[in-house]
């Protein structure tokens, strides 16, 4: 066995003392699933095949998918479960393509906060001694101040969209706030489209007629709306930039004033008072508001990490709160549910580098 072998097998066995049931999942995996929860974009991350019978499949890209399926299929509540094996997604770089993840997932209806700090707090104690900086943060905190802003439901619509794209996420902000050069192209369109509907030849490009002037009559609506208070652009942005200790980035944005995040914000300090409670300093946690947005598609809440001193290696662990997600594999039946994986690998060589 690699040491990166040896310590996924340690791993497991610390996840199966803590109460978990170990599963597996097959390395092939249905396509249309990832696609309907993530559209084509997770085309360009993975290793796609087709099957003569099955149809087109992919290479296992987590587990949390498949795991989440059979639980909702047949499981009882609660339930704790971990595993370990490869899965595989294409990387820039040097990156590997094929990798170990180790996981640990909780489905529980009763005290979300509770079992959130179980998992971090076991994932602390398994990486304690490897020099990993823990970093929290909530998606749940972003989506309510979002679905707070005053604007209208297809603009918090595009936001929530693009919460995972930050870049393309500030700029959308901008320009409903009536701000900077998108909004000024934006204003430039529209008065050139309220003089008519271009007209296009049938067969020319990929869309009809019917679904450009569709389009047209959208982008004219949406300048009709009335810019995002500046007031509430200035907030989401500050909290977008937040990165403090628990408790005292908590403390901010109570002071904030801005009513629309509150539920969220009583969430999480539930959840910094469950991890007080299982042996987690709250007042020295780091958390980062944007921490995740760019890897962490299906997370809806809490979410962690740990980040290896070298920044040639990607976080040596991630997980969180990933509620909606069980909705939409349970077809309508949901369950809370939380859980993380870690890299053995990433782990072997900060070992070797030492």
């Amino acid at each position: 066995m690699t040491r990166a072998e040896t310590l996924a097998a340690e791993l497991l066995a610390e996840m199966q003392a803590a109460g978990a049931l170990p599963v597996a999942a097959d390395i092939l995996q249905p396509a249309g699933t990832l696609l309907d929860l993530y559209g084509e974009d997770i085309r360009a991350r993975a290793y796609v095949t087709q099957d003569p019978t099955l149809g087109e499949m992919m290479l296992r890209p987590d587990f949390t998918v498949p795991v989440v399926q059979a639980h909702m299929r047949t499981g009882a509540e609660p339930a704790r479960y971990c595993y370990s094996g490869p899965v595989f997604r294409k990387q820039e770089g040097a990156r590997a393509r094929e990798y170990l993840q180790v996981g640990y997932e909780v489905f529980a209806r009763d005290d979300p906060a509770r079992a959130d700090a179980e998992v971090f707090a076991l994932f602390s104690r398994l990486l304690a001694g490897h020099g990993l900086r823990p970093v929290t943060g909530d998606i749940g905190i972003l989506k309510a101040a979002v679905s707070g802003l005053e604007t209208s439901p297809e603009r918090k619509a595009a936001l929530m969209r693009h919460i995972w794209r930050p870049r393309r996420f500030r700029a959308l902000l901008e320009r409903m706030g009536g701000q900077g050069p998108l909004a000024e192209a934006r204003a430039a369109l529209v008065a050139k489209l309220r003089t008519g509907v271009p007209q296009q030849a049938p067969g020319i490009g990929l869309r009809s007629e019917a679904e450009i002037a569709e389009r047209v009559a959208l982008l004219i609506a949406d300048a009709e709306t009335p810019p995002v208070p500046q007031a509430q652009v200035s907030a989401l942005e500050a909290l977008l930039a937040l990165k403090a200790p628990a408790r005292d980035a908590l403390a901010r944005m109570r002071a904030q004033g801005w009513a629309a995040p509150g539920p969220a914000l009583d969430r999480l300090e539930a959840r910094l008072d469950a991890l007080d409670a299982a042996g987690i300093d709250t007042t020295s946690l780091p958390f980062e508001t944007s921490f995740g947005r760019t890897n962490m598609e299906y997370y809806d809440g809490f979410v962690f990490g740990f980040i290896a001193p070298r920044c040639d290696l990607p976080p040596v662990a991630t997980g969180g709160r990933y509620d909606a997600l069980t909705a939409v594999l349970g077809q309508g039946r949901a369950i809370p549910a939380v859980g993380g994986v870690i890299r053995p690998e990433a782990l072997a060589t900060l070992e070797g580098g030492a």
